[in-house]
């Protein structure tokens, strides 16, 4: 993939589901679309997942392709090959970013994770996710408090210092 996605904002949602993607996010799904040209709107695909999936994860057309390609070597008929397909495939919702690079989410999707007015955009490295603000503030860390080998009150950066594989 040719960027990453860094940064978070905070953007209004309109009464239609239209909301602005942060401006350096849209680079980044032009550059992972191969097929967009500056006549074309980029790609994306939004998982949002089953119950327990609290925000949006949003998926650059060579994210997404990455994805496909794996789930396509597992055993056929798996329980992890359909579980993925579920995930990828069933509880995803592709689309485009419109030519004022908006995407517009539908009244299900803003429902699952209870955008209103504002919807929180945090980037993730390969994918960016859509929380609802309180949600997000509230979630944060509980995956990583969950992790023994994680403290949550020590500085992050110390466990970028891991093996030094080449």
């Amino acid at each position: 993939m040719l960027g990453t996605f860094r940064g978070d904002g905070v953007h209004k949602v309109d009464t239609k589901g239209r909301v602005s993607i942060p401006a350096l996010f849209r680079r980044v799904l032009e550059a992972g679309d191969p097929d967009w040209a500056q006549d074309r709107n980029p790609s994306i695909v939004i998982v949002y997942g089953g119950d327990k999936r609290k925000h949006l994860e949003c998926y650059t057309a060579e994210a997404i392709a990455e994805v496909d390609a794996k789930i396509r070597k597992l055993p056929r008929g798996s329980k992890k090959r359909r579980a993925l397909q579920r995930l990828y495939h069933g509880q995803a919702h592709p689309t485009s970013v419109d030519e004022t690079g908006r995407l517009v989410l539908p009244a299900k999707l803003r429902e699952k994770i209870g955008l209103k007015r504002e919807a929180y955009f945090v980037g993730n490295g390969d994918t960016f996710e859509i929380w609802n603000q309180e949600t997000y503030d509230n979630e944060m860390y509980a995956d990583l408090e969950a992790d023994d080998d994680f403290d949550p009150d020590v500085d992050p950066s110390i466990y970028l210092d891991g093996d030094d594989e080449e």
